[in-house]
């Protein structure tokens, strides 16, 4: 199996090119985004250095399926998918912060939890909670938005203090984050899952909010199995999850957490199919679909020659 980790395509009409951590992202025109997936994987904001199978082709299906699935509640950005790693759709210029939102005390939320700190991004946490509880209520810790390394924790307050976003847009994000979080709830829950966190991000196009990029993946969200949750958690037993984070609990066990002068460990080939093979169980556990596992021969061929034909067909 081939791993796509890179393109470097000369689209027509093509006015710039970005190499995001995982996506690769042409501008056509300066209004038309192409956005290829590719099988990068990062962790703690770095870009680990082998491709995972079939990653990229996980996160642009279910992305494409739910961003179709909420357009009932907030416009989004997406066109058309002509490949199963390749979407494109409006260019926005994008709000410079992530919304998070968390329903339960897992990840980033927890470890801070569990340093002493009671407070996140602004919003306070009560005492007495254990890693993986329910939050009385889904709470909004939102990011900024680094072009490269960390985001970083920011409160509202702070957002809308150095005018990072304007109140009357920012009232709207939050409204469409909480929204965004309960469908995706809801259909987490059809399937047998809890969504425990996610981001969303959010760009003005045409003076209108509309949400961009990816939702409900396994790169932008946490999912614990719903069967046996509360058992789990009254006998203090890990849950079990379909998310990044046993990527990253393998890499802080190796002695990596993305700090200066730590190394990425060496990932095996047995390794990276374990990673593959959880990547697809999250599509086909989230979605109900039965993942299709495309040719990897000559990949990039058959993306570039997808995007030709599509760009032919929007004509932009």
């Amino acid at each position: 199996m081939q791993a796509l980790t890179s393109t470097r395509f000369a689209l027509p009409g093509q006015t710039s090119f970005y190499k995001g951590k995982v996506r690769d992202v042409y501008t056509i025109g300066d209004k038309l985004l192409v956005m290829v997936a590719s099988d990068r994987i990062s962790a703690f904001d770095v870009v680990l250095p082998k491709g995972i199978p079939y990653k990229g082709q996980v996160l642009n299906q279910i992305a494409s399926k739910f961003l179709e699935a909420t357009r009932d509640i907030v416009p989004n950005w997406i066109m058309a998918v002509p490949d199963p790693v390749v979407s494109m759709g409006k260019m926005c210029e994008p709000f410079k912060v992530e919304m998070v939102i968390r329903g339960y005390l897992a990840g980033h939320a927890a470890r801070t939890y569990n340093s002493g700190l009671r407070t996140l991004c602004g919003v306070s946490l009560p005492e007495g909670l254990k890693e993986n509880d329910k939050l009385p209520e889904p709470i909004i810790t939102p990011t900024t938005k680094a072009s490269e390394g960390h985001d970083e924790d920011i409160s509202r307050e702070e957002i809308l203090k150095q005018g990072i976003v304007e109140e009357k847009y920012y009232v709207q994000l939050e409204e469409y984050t909480r929204k965004l979080y309960a469908r995706g709830q809801e259909i987490a829950n059809k399937m047998g899952l809890i969504l425990v966190d996610t981001k969303y991000e959010f760009g003005l196009y045409n003076g209108e909010v509309t949400l961009m990029d990816e939702i409900h993946t396994p790169d932008s969200s946490r999912y614990f199995y719903l069967e046996g949750y509360a058992e789990r958690q009254q006998k203090g037993e890990e849950q079990k999850q379909l998310s990044k984070e046993f990527v990253r609990r393998w890499l802080i066990e190796n002695g990596f957490q993305g700090k200066e002068g730590q190394r990425v460990p060496e990932m095996s080939d047995a390794w990276i199919n374990e990673i593959s093979e959880r990547y697809i169980e999250l599509y086909e556990k989230v979605t109900g679909d039965t993942f299709v596992k495309h040719p990897t021969e000559e990949i990039a061929t058959r993306v570039e020659s997808n995007i030709l034909r599509a760009l032919k067909d929007l004509n932009p």
